[in-house]
């Protein structure tokens, strides 16, 4: 079956390992919806097609789908992951294209943590001041406000 096969039954199609969206859903740990997004953005291929219309995944596909949703894991954008995934194909591939990625990712990653720490404390600071009591006052309240609530 190639991507726009209409000819074969579900029945067939599944008897030559061929997987429907919601089993490809749950072979891959994505939604169907993620799946169908990636399809629409060409992160995979069109999915084939059997006689009633319905999407069917290959096992290739699922590999696919397994490699989006890892590279998702480690916060790579849909951008990158496009990218490595012409790496990946890429038989005449250079590592160093893959790792200079990679090292990019890192310095990303590095700079939201630092963000993230730099909010963290200041969410620490504000809760530090707030009595949390019965009182209406909240440091953390007119902080947000920019101002005395």
């Amino acid at each position: 079956m190639g991507g726009a096969s209409t000819s074969l039954d579900l029945a067939v199609a599944k008897s030559r390992g061929y997987h429907n969206i919601g089993e490809a859903a749950v072979a891959s740990g994505l939604t169907a919806k993620m799946i169908r997004h990636y399809e629409a953005l060409a992160l995979i291929p069109k999915a084939s097609r059997t006689k009633s219309n319905y999407r069917v995944y290959s096992t290739g596909d699922l590999h696919t789908l397994r490699f989006i949703k890892r590279a998702r894991g480690l916060g790579f954008s849909l951008e990158e992951i496009a990218t490595l995934l012409g790496l990946w194909r890429s038989k005449r591939r250079a590592s160093k294209r893959v790792k200079q990625l990679a090292m990019q990712h890192i310095v990303e990653l590095d700079q939201k943590i630092e963000e993230m720490q730099s909010m963290r404390a200041a969410v620490a600071r504000l809760a530090a001041h707030c009595h949390g009591d019965h009182r209406p006052e909240c440091p953390i309240l007119e902080d947000l406000s920019g101002g005395p609530t």
